[in-house]
């Protein structure tokens, strides 16, 4: 039995342009009030900590200066395993649902940490390996609420083996694409493995519009961060976050 919280939202009717009274009004099993935001290290409007709520605005004012306002697939990756990518990935996420009139959807692709047990609390449910390997779950069974407005959250599944050949078939090509053609507002935000090790990072940076790159603080050398650097392509790197 699933969790309340991680109710498929259901068949979403595809439109041209999203009305921003619909976004403002998208179906939540469960909102988070801003206590548990706050417990979960999650941006929000009124949080106290304006200096951290401003660093991911400006991120996001950036990304849409580099798409010329249009959406996009943004991987987040970090240098090492740990270093900080599924808490940065989940509020760059959240810092695109500030604005009313714009939607988010995080792709956990990182099927060994999943960033919806861990930062979201979410029971495990079908998710994006499920999706992969049977033909019979469609795209909109494995998307949810994932508690913060306007983000939905796509959870890694139940396979956890390596996800390399999955991620690199064509029917992870269509669902993205899908995802993204299907609402001009919605930005694609994916949690990826560690770039330095990972043969699933790199192929998932391939599928993605830009990659961001998260430095863990004392955790990696320079040779590390010059190592990952080189395995995305110079076009798509926009920049990159040191994490305490």
């Amino acid at each position: 039995m699933k969790d309340k919280n991680i109710v498929p939202l259901g068949r979403e009717t595809s439109v041209s342009r999203v009305n921003v009274k619909n976004i403002r009004t998208m179906a939540q099993v469960h909102t988070f009030s801003d206590a548990e935001l706050q417990k979960r290290k999650i941006i929000y409007a009124r949080m106290p900590d304006k200096k951290l709520l401003k660093i991911y605005r400006d991120i996001r004012t950036k990304l849409l200066r580099k798409s010329s306002n249009k959406n996009f697939v943004l991987l987040v990756s970090s240098v090492c395993d740990g270093g900080g990518a599924s808490f940065n990935a989940l509020n760059i996420a959240a810092a695109f649902s500030l604005d009313k009139a714009k939607t988010s959807i995080l792709l956990d692709c990182n099927l060994h940490s999943s960033i919806g047990t861990d930062l979201l609390g979410l029971d495990p449910g079908i998710g994006l390996s499920d999706y992969l390997l049977n033909d019979e779950i469609d795209e909109e069974d494995i998307i949810y609420a994932s508690g913060i407005p306007r983000v939905r959250v796509v959870l890694a599944g139940s396979y956890i083996e390596s996800g390399a050949e999955h991620f690199s078939s064509v029917r992870m090509k269509q669902f993205i694409e899908a995802t993204k053609a299907r609402y001009p507002d919605r930005f694609i935000v994916i949690d990826s493995p560690a770039l330095s090790d990972s043969a699933e990072a790199r192929i998932l940076a391939e599928l993605s519009d830009y990659v961001l790159m998260v430095v863990p603080r004392g955790k990696v050398t320079l040779q590390q961060i010059k190592k990952s650097r080189d395995v995305v392509d110079t076009e798509k790197l926009v920049g990159f976050i040191f994490n305490n």
